[in-house]
């Protein structure tokens, strides 16, 4: 598969995004550009879209929890309510910087999805939600980055 699709696309997977496909993409020795570029464009996909899903996404959860797959739609309560808690001490104190902070964190638990989560969660506007998970999930990126060039850790 090429290297930037291969990339681009383990940049959508959530926890996983763009932080730890660039780890991916260095490590298999792909080109840095194109490495940050796909990366990036995940990240930017994410953030746009996922604000925009994630009410179609709650509704199909409670509709599939009447059906037999009700166990998907508890699997995705319980990350939505993990998600909610994880995030809500940094958005409730420090608002567009504390998600930005969230999801810029490059922990499992963290990033452009379960930043995405909370913030439709806590009721954020789309307007500040995109940039913040934009922001975040590139500040993860260079976080995770400096360390796989061998530039610092």
């Amino acid at each position: 598969m090429n290297g930037f699709i291969e990339v681009f696309l383990l940049s959508l997977i959530p926890t996983f995004e763009g932080r730890y496909a660039i780890v991916y993409g260095i490590g298999r020795g792909y080109p840095l550009w194109e490495t940050l570029l796909s990366a990036s464009l995940g990240v930017l996909l994410l953030s746009l879209l996922l604000p925009l899903a994630l009410p179609l996404i709650d509704r199909i959860m409670l509709w599939l929890e009447k059906t037999p797959l009700r166990k998907v739609a508890h699997l995705y309560l319980y990350y939505v309510e993990r998600a909610r808690r994880k995030a809500h001490p940094y958005v409730e104190r420090w608002g567009f910087i504390g998600l930005t902070i969230f999801v810029a964190i490059p922990l499992p638990g963290t990033g452009v999805w379960t930043g995405a989560l909370a913030a439709y969660l806590l009721g954020i506007e789309k307007k500040q939600t995109v940039p913040a998970l934009i922001l975040g999930g590139l500040l993860s990126m260079a976080i995770t980055v400096l360390p796989a060039l061998g530039l610092f850790g």
